[in-house]
């Protein structure tokens, strides 16, 4: 089975008294996460489930990366996905049906960052990933297991793991 994790483009603090659910991206996190699109596009990653956290800033990082992940896919924001814990976000995952083989979580730190580094034990970048998971940054982790709801610590191993600026632009 396939995962990816991304955690929101950055987001914007212009206005100091917004509720946190409620930031938009800030220009620098749009232009983030349209590089992820086209990374997502040209590298044909495809999950068949999308699963997103409700607060404005994920849900303006999916709909900017959207158009790169093809046309044929299950999309769910859901509020608990609204979470800074790891452990929420993988019972979550454990809850996936049997019958998807790839999934999208697109959420917030810390929590991104304890996940994939709880869940890969190995991988050419999971060091990099365990000081950090920068906005709008990519981790994709192979997870061999039967089900969804089999994922455990140590499960998986980090593939790849992208850093928006590492990638040229428009």
């Amino acid at each position: 089975m396939r995962l990816w994790l991304l955690r929101h483009a950055k987001s914007s603090w212009d206005d100091p008294e917004m509720e946190d659910v409620d930031r938009p991206l800030a220009p620098r996190g749009k232009r983030a996460a349209d590089r992820i699109r086209d990374y997502l596009d040209a590298e044909r990653i495809r999950p068949e489930l999308v699963l997103c956290s409700s607060a404005l800033r994920t849900r303006e990082t999916l709909g900017r990366v959207l158009p790169g992940l093809g046309p044929e896919m299950t999309v769910r924001i859901e509020p608990s996905l609204y979470s800074f814990e790891a452990d929420q976000l993988l019972d979550r995952l454990r809850e996936v049906p049997g019958d998807v083989g790839s999934v999208m979580l697109i959420g917030h730190n810390p929590a991104m960052q304890e996940l994939g580094s709880v869940l890969a034990a190995e991988g050419d970048r999971l060091d990099e990933l365990r000081k950090g998971f920068p906005t709008a940054a990519l981790a994709e982790l192979d997870v061999p297991v039967g089900s969804w709801e089999e994922l455990k610590p140590g499960s998986g191993r980090l593939e790849r793991f992208v850093l928006p600026r590492e990638l040229a632009s428009g």
